[in-house]
């Protein structure tokens, strides 16, 4: 069942998003989440591997973001420094800047690391594998040199998962820094062993791992240097949203122009915007006019011409002209700021799917040891002697990979996000794309839907000899007061015939019904026929008009004034040029598609004919939709409901997925799932493409972990070998450990080029 739409935290509740560096794997997320849902006044913590992001809701009064980056630290993992005058919830240019910041910091030291380590260990691997071939390598002499070459790497370079390992231990945790920290330390400290305290007799026959206790730690460098920089790329849609806004804006005081930080802008600031540069912030125009290009946030491809008292957006374009705005908004709560930290916060969610790897990842290191241990015995038991036993041990530990689980689900639901956010979609959470993955039922909202949603007056039908211009005014007085695209129709139609409306008082509003007003002393009702008979006013006089209109596709309005019939206005409305391909695609798919409407049943048929939509339910109330959904989820369909986010929502709610058509001035009604940012309608089969993409991907994901770790931990044990005679020396297993959490990235990142 669709979870009930989120709720704003009650005012004393804050959300903090802090970036969260040094996880290696699901048991670090694990460790972090039980930190913080542990210290006091937190109410929810919800950390991501993929991204490095920790999401913490929690009692301003009891905690601050201070303290919770303490603890963080404390258990062993680095909070970027953030803005002590940034709200708490920071913002995600912040955010993406600290991270790159310390990832190039850590980068740098990987890098030196990684040539340290492979400058000793490309030397211990000859001398190792020559067997004594070269002069001077043989015996005594030979072992000495291993352990000098591989101690440095082990105590050096390899210092960091031991440091790791010691602060999960700490906090009675383990991950994989414990594996990789244990499986090295066993394999130099049994060769150490050998070396220095065995009598010299026994250097001819026990053998020595150092060049697998120093290949551990390079291969697992070189796998965390690639996948630093795979997982570099997951934030790359988020980058290139935060880019359409410059970091400085011109602020006017006084006259003077003044270049200004754009977190320090406040509504009321006057700003100065010249062409070609990006608008700070969401505004008013005060003085001038120029040509916008708001492509990236509405789609629409050519300039529009913005003068003294238009709205202009953070984020756009100016082509050409100059002029100056009144911030309305600060930028972080400018539309792209609230696109940009949507898409992070998606990104940083947690799918359903995800549940299965963290419940392994919970007990997987534990398991992995348990496995180690029991290999060893098993193979002293076997009479194979402490050298083999030691060997298999380390081999066991090195080759099992809890990264590439914790990366199964997050980094396909990150790549995703950003991919749905680039084609101009916004996917609120991870369970959303996963729910879309399973939808075989669309049902679509008509008006501002399937259609243009730019009605026009298409005719006016008086009664009494009333003149047309009249009725016009006096429906345009009562819907003056009405958001509705009927309404805006009907006040631009009065207002291009010269038909002034009166003052009007009293609005009252009734959903899928109609509007009321006091015009001149009498009651005026404005609205659909059903209505207009619930409220005791006829309408059977017109009902002719009103159905001749339905079957050209118009949309017919009754007004009445007191309790007589005073008039039609038949409005008509385009359908969407990529309305029948997506009707079309979305069959292809094997999704059903309805109309679900509160229109004329003609109305609607005859619309639903030009889109080739087959079935319809027209004349339906707000919150009859939300049954319709119902009822169609009863005989186990997985529904999508498509609307404008605002009459449609408890619809939208109660859908297995809501998908609201939106724009970059209205970002996801907080019933939605999804908004459609650009793309109209035809983005719905993109949607839910997308969905099955991603999971698809993520299925590929786990069965690769899974796989990778089911083949490996048998072979690295050595059950194979009575039967094959295959086995696996620490340093391929090492190698292939490194590699498996790269692997799930890349597979990830194939995403980023799916196309519908």
């Amino acid at each position: 069942m669709n979870p009930a739409p989120p709720t704003a935290p009650p005012p004393d509740d804050a959300r903090l998003q802090l970036a969260v560096l040094g996880m290696t794997c699901a048991a670090c997320v694990g460790r972090v989440e039980r930190v913080l849902t542990r210290s006091p006044g937190v109410l929810d913590a919800r950390v991501n591997l993929a991204t490095e992001q920790a999401t913490i809701d929690y009692d301003a009064h009891l905690t601050d973001p201070d303290a919770l980056a303490a603890a963080i630290r404390d258990a062993g993992y680095e909070v970027p420094p953030r803005d002590p005058e940034a709200p708490a919830g920071g913002d995600a240019r912040a955010r993406l800047e600290a991270i790159d910041a310390a990832n190039d910091v850590e980068a740098k030291q990987d890098r030196r690391d990684l040539a340290v380590a492979a400058a000793l260990t490309v030397p211990l691997l000859v001398v190792a594998m020559s067997h004594g071939a070269i002069p001077g390598t043989a015996g005594a002499l030979g072992r000495w040199l291993q352990l000098a070459l591989a101690t440095p790497v082990l105590f050096g370079p390899g210092r960091r998962f031991f440091r790791l390992a010691w602060a999960a231990l700490r906090h009675r945790s383990a991950d994989m820094n414990v594996l990789v920290a244990l499986g090295a330390f066993t394999a130099w400290a049994w060769s150490a062993a050998v070396t220095i305290v065995s009598p010299a007799s026994m250097h001819g026959h026990a053998p020595v791992y150092f060049e697998a206790s120093a290949a551990i730690v390079t291969f697992m460098l070189l796998g965390k240097l690639l996948e630093r920089r795979a997982r570099r790329h997951l934030g790359d849609a988020v980058r290139a949203l935060v880019a359409m806004l410059p970091p400085t804006a011109t602020r006017l005081r006084g006259g003077v122009e003044v270049e200004v930080p754009i977190a320090s802008l406040l509504p009321g600031d006057r700003l100065r915007v010249r062409p070609g540069q990006r608008v700070a912030t969401d505004g008013v125009v005060r003085d001038g006019h120029a040509s916008v290009d708001e492509s990236t946030l509405t789609g629409e491809s050519l300039p529009v011409e913005r003068a003294v008292g238009d709205p202009v957006q953070g984020g756009t374009l100016v082509t050409d002209g100059t002029f100056v705005m009144e911030v309305t908004r600060r930028g972080a709560d400018s539309a792209v700021a609230r696109i940009v930290d949507a898409v992070a916060e998606a990104q940083g969610s947690r799918a359903p799917i995800a549940r299965l790897a963290d419940r392994v990842s919970a007990v997987f290191v534990p398991t992995v040891v348990g496995i180690a241990v029991v290999t060893f015995a098993a193979w002293m038991l076997l009479g194979a002697g402490l050298a083999v036993s030691v060997e298999r041990f380390v081999a066991v530990l090195v080759i099992a990979c809890p990264c590439a689980l914790g990366l199964a689900t997050p980094a396909a639901i990150a790549v995703g996000t950003s991919r749905a956010a680039a084609l101009g979609v916004l996917v609120k959470g991870a369970d959303a794309l996963e729910r879309g993955a399973s939808i075989d039922r669309v049902l679509f909202d008509k008006t501002g839907t399937l259609t243009e949603g730019r009605l026009r007056v298409a005719s006016v039908v008086t009664t009494g000899g009333r003149p047309e211009g009249e009725l016009l005014a006096l429906a345009a007085a009562v819907e003056a007061g009405s958001e509705h695209p009927l309404a805006r129709a009907i006040v631009a139609e009065g207002a291009a015939r010269g038909a002034t409306p009166k003052a009007a008082s009293g609005f009252a509003s009734t959903a899928g019904g109609g509007v009321r007003a006091t015009v001149g002393g009498k009651a005026v009702r404005v609205g659909t026929a059903r209505w207009l008979l619930a409220e005791g006013v006829d309408p059977a006089a017109l009902e002719g008009e009103a159905r001749a209109a339905a079957g050209r596709g118009e949309t017919a309005v009754f007004v009445a004034e007191g309790a007589s019939l005073a008039g039609l206005v038949t409005l008509g409305d385009t359908p969407r040029a990529e309305a029948s391909a997506a009707v079309k695609a979305l069959a292809a798919m094997g999704v059903g598609v309805a109309m679900v409407t509160g229109d004329r049943e003609a109305t609607a048929r005859a619309v639903a004919a030009t889109v080739g939509v087959t079935e319809v339910f027209a004349e339906v109330l707000p919150a009859e939709k939300a049954e319709r959904v119902a009822a169609e989820r009863a005989v186990g369909r997985r529904v999508a409901m498509v609307g404008d986010g605002v009459n449609d929502a408890p619809a939208l709610a109660s859908a297995d997925l809501g998908v609201a058509m939106g724009g970059g001035t209205d970002v996801a009604a907080s019933s939605a799932d999804v908004t459609i940012l650009r793309g109209g309608v035809g983005a719905v089969a993109l949607v839910l493409g997308l969905a099955r993409a991603t999971r698809r991907t993520i299925r590929q994901n786990l069965f690769w972990a899974f796989a990778y770790n089911l083949v490996g931990l048998p072979l690295a044990a050595g059950a194979l070998e009575p039967l094959t005679g295959w086995t696996l020396s620490p340093v391929f297993a090492s190698a292939a450990m490194s590699l498996s959490s790269v692997s799930v990235l890349v597979n990830s990142l194939r995403l980023r080029g799916w196309r519908p």
